[in-house]
């Protein structure tokens, strides 16, 4: 995804690494892949500050963009939390085991990243 907007290197995919679960695990928080691309989306419309309107532009672009990502997101999956979304949590004892022993992984999550690349190359115009 990084070369459609682009960048170049695998610095982008370490950018949302800690993303895994959430964000660190903490499953309250939005789902992680949806969290990285909204990372993608305030890079596909990066500019130069100098030119303040250009970047207040920018801004609200990347914002409004997000924002239609993540109810579309809550639209088709029903909701946006990682915890929502795949119902194991990973403090508990035997939640994270579950989560790779019942590959939920590959079964929801790889789902929701598939979903996010292909709306991302559609918002794109690609």
């Amino acid at each position: 995804m990084w070369e459609s907007e682009g960048l170049g290197g695998e610095d982008v995919l370490w950018a949302s690494t800690a993303f895994n679960g959430g964000i660190a695990g903490q499953q309250q928080a939005p789902c992680g892949a949806l969290s990285s691309a909204v990372v993608c989306l305030g890079l596909r419309h990066r500019c130069d500050r100098e030119d303040r309107e250009q970047a207040r532009q920018a801004r609200e672009t990347a914002r409004r963009e997000a924002n239609q990502l993540f109810e579309e997101f809550r639209r088709e999956f029903g909701a946006f939390s990682c915890i929502d979304l795949i119902g194991v949590r990973f403090s508990d004892a035997d939640g994270y085991r579950r989560f790779r022993e019942e590959g939920i992984g590959e079964k929801k999550c790889l789902n929701y990243v598939k979903y996010l690349i292909q709306r991302l190359y559609e918002m794109a115009g690609a």
